[in-house]
């Protein structure tokens, strides 16, 4: 599981990806549109709502001397490509474009013989932007958590997962991991969160969660490698909250009587990542400190 296709290995969370494997001995070919700030692997550029472009792109041998020379067929994709966030676009073109590309990948790689996708899904599935008019189910929030799209965004992400669902169904053998990543920060977003104390409902609508996406690479890279057949979805966040607070302090102010399904000590995240923990071996090594950590 050595030759990686990354998908918008030009953004946050695809940089860190690209970078991470590349450092531990992949080869990796970063799909984008646009040039990455920070390129550590060849760049192809390629429009994901175009099939026919996906389909080379995953049978891309690069040229004469070139590293893919022999990268006939990856080993596994990594789908990081999307519109990132809610409202930035309109609707339409978010739920278009996402849903498109994320089909175009799925088949294409199949077709070109890749049995193991990686994929960015998203906490928003879950039912975020939480608030006290929309709260959780539960807290921790879990895999089991009732899906609750409220956008096109999120709506794009959870037919995405049932996509895989059925693609792994047609597919026997096939492996697809969707990666439910909360919001992605990369280190100097860190400066931000002092900003945040005083204010806990400023962060109410994802729980007071993050992922680093030094982290989110980490999940990544065990998900390549994971034992694991069908269609698969895990959350994947840090282990603390972007708050000084205890969770439990924050949860009683802003959530007053939500279930709980386990305590919660100190600082830990309301976003449960215990699947991640057991079944990928993921163990967050980038959790915040704290304003003096």
């Amino acid at each position: 599981m050595k030759n990686i296709v990354v998908t918008g290995g030009s953004g946050k969370g695809g940089r860190a990806v690209c970078r991470h494997l590349v450092e531990r001995g992949y080869t990796v070919l970063n799909v984008d549109m646009a040039a990455s700030p920070d390129p550590v692997c060849p760049l192809l550029k390629v429009d994901l709502t175009d099939f026919g472009q996906v389909m080379d792109a995953m049978q891309w041998t690069g040229g004469k001397d070139h590293p893919f020379r022999q990268f006939r067929t990856p080993d596994a994709v990594v789908h990081f490509a999307a519109i990132p966030v809610p409202d930035t676009t309109p609707e339409e073109l978010t739920f278009r474009s996402n849903i498109v590309s994320t089909y175009n990948v799925f088949d294409a790689a199949l077709r070109a013989g890749v049995t193991r996708i990686v994929w960015a899904s998203s906490e928003t599935t879950l039912g975020l932007p939480f608030s006290p008019a929309n709260p959780p189910a539960y807290a921790p929030v879990d895999e089991d958590h009732p899906m609750r799209p409220e956008s096109a965004y999120s709506l794009s992400k959870d037919l995405a997962e049932e996509m895989a669902r059925q693609m792994a169904r047609w597919n026997p053998g096939t492996t697809f991991i969707g990666l439910r990543l909360s919001n992605v920060m990369e280190p100097q977003d860190y400066a931000r969160f002092a900003g945040w104390q005083d204010s806990p409902r400023f962060r109410e609508w994802n729980l007071w969660s993050y992922i680093d996406a030094r982290d989110a690479a980490q999940a990544v890279r065990r998900s390549l490698h994971v034992d694991l057949e069908g269609a698969e979805h895990f959350i994947i966040a840090n282990s603390n909250t972007v708050m000084t607070r205890d969770s439990a302090d924050l949860l009683a102010e802003v959530y007053p009587g939500l279930p709980m399904r386990s305590p919660l000590a100190g600082r830990a995240t309301m976003l449960s990542i215990d699947k991640a923990r057991r079944v990928l071996g993921f163990a967050p090594e980038h959790d915040w400190p704290g304003p003096n950590g």
